[in-house]
């Protein structure tokens, strides 16, 4: 989305053209828009080169599993497939509108805390936690830890006495 604001002014065109200031305003509605589906649109190009419905499926017949219902092979591979887009599109949805929320606050509230706090470093935010609290709980199961409190031990999930 840099590219037309880049464009505009390295070649100094015309700042009147309303078209050309709708694509350099990141409040306007055609910036948030493209925006909104490039993000879509990629979220299904990278979901197409990662996730290869053919070689999981493989994998799951050499390994002996299957899905209830589903023959193995090709039959697997496609529903793998649509499963994946079905899945896909509300996770695009979402990332879409992360993506513009900074803007659309800037253009309802009128305020300036969207430059700083972006939807990218709120997605970033959000995954470092959820890691770490993660990897934290993961060691001191590990470790069988019973000294972070003075009143006993913590108890995992799989650790809760009856």
């Amino acid at each position: 989305m840099f590219i037309p604001s880049t464009v505009v002014q390295f070649l100094g065109v015309n700042q009147n053209n309303p078209i050309l200031m709708a694509l350099t305003d990141p409040r306007g509605w055609l910036y948030n828009l493209i925006t909104f589906l490039m993000v879509v649109v990629m979220t299904y190009v990278y979901t197409a080169l990662i996730i290869n419905p053919v070689q999981m499926s493989d994998e799951m017949k050499k390994n002996g599993g299957y899905i209830p219902g589903v023959k193995p092979g090709n039959e697997t591979a496609e529903f793998i497939d649509n499963i994946m887009s079905r899945i896909t599109l509300p996770g695009a949805i979402f990332l879409g509108l992360v993506t513009i929320l900074p803007s659309l606050m800037m253009s309802f509230m009128d305020n300036q805390w969207a430059y700083f706090y972006g939807g990218t470093s709120l997605l970033i935010t959000v995954g470092v936690i959820l890691d770490t609290l993660q990897q934290v709980e993961s060691h001191l199961l590990m470790k069988k830890y019973d000294g972070l409190t003075e009143y006993g031990r913590i108890q995992g999930r799989n650790d809760i006495q009856q």
